[in-house]
């Protein structure tokens, strides 16, 4: 079993004092090898595998956020502290920035969640997985097929994921960096002790072409919240 960054950090010190509680306490000693044991499957990182096609959820967990915001739609998958925390890319694409942004540490199920602690992991995609925009230009960029903008001095962007920290999940650990590229299912990040992941699509998605709804459990790099388009390069 493969464990994210830092999972050793937080279990060893109740894996090691358990043999000392011992002497005193079976009780005692039995709660921190627990504690070490749940430490480690929190941190737990599995192996996955993607569908041939299709666009894949970022995060295990449920839907819990599925809205569009001007022309585009963002999708948000909570995640509770059982479930894999590891985060991982939804299709290909080149990375163009990471962005830390302080905030707040609300429970991420809340409307307050919104100015929550937060890590942008900014994308330009081509992926065949994704709807081509009108005219057959690609999703997020112009006719001259240069990524599109939101400001001039911001970096090209088609599509982001947000690891966005929670009450008790305060630890956001980006792996990716500006420059990557990237294939759908690698890791790009784990939040510790879980909180919520959210995907903005290309301009090109619509509300309706999303084939996951409020509630739906997911599993990250395995299950597909947008069906590729006919004609879609198989991804094996």
């Amino acid at each position: 079993m493969n464990f994210a960054p830092g999972a050793w950090k937080y279990a060893m010190l109740p894996l090691l004092a358990a043999p000392f509680a011992f002497v005193f306490s079976v009780t005692a000693s039995l709660i921190a090898v627990a504690l070490g044991a749940g430490t480690l499957a929190f941190f737990r990182d599995p192996d996955r595998t993607p569908p041939p096609t299709g666009v894949v959820s970022p995060a295990d967990g449920n839907v819990s956020v599925l809205r569009e915001e001007g022309d585009r739609v963002r999708l948000g998958v909570f995640m509770n502290v059982w479930h894999v925390h590891v985060v991982r890319a939804p299709f290909s694409g080149s990375v163009t920035d990471v962005e830390h942004v302080s905030g707040a540490n609300r429970p991420a199920f809340s409307k307050d969640s919104d100015r929550n602690e937060r890590v942008h992991v900014r994308c330009v995609t081509d992926s065949s997985n994704l709807p081509a925009s009108d005219g057959a230009v690609s999703p997020g960029r112009d006719g001259d097929g240069e990524p599109l903008h939101s400001k001039p001095d911001d970096p090209p962007s088609d599509a982001e994921v947000t690891l966005i920290a929670g009450a008790f999940a305060r630890r956001i650990h980006p792996y990716a960096e500006p420059g990557d590229d990237l294939e759908r299912g690698d890791r790009i990040g784990h939040i510790a002790f879980g909180s919520r992941v959210d995907l903005l699509f290309p301009p090109a998605v619509d509300l309706e072409d999303v084939s996951v709804e409020i509630g739906d459990s997911m599993t990250a790099g395995e299950t597909v919240v947008l069906e590729a388009p006919a004609g879609a390069e198989l991804e094996l």
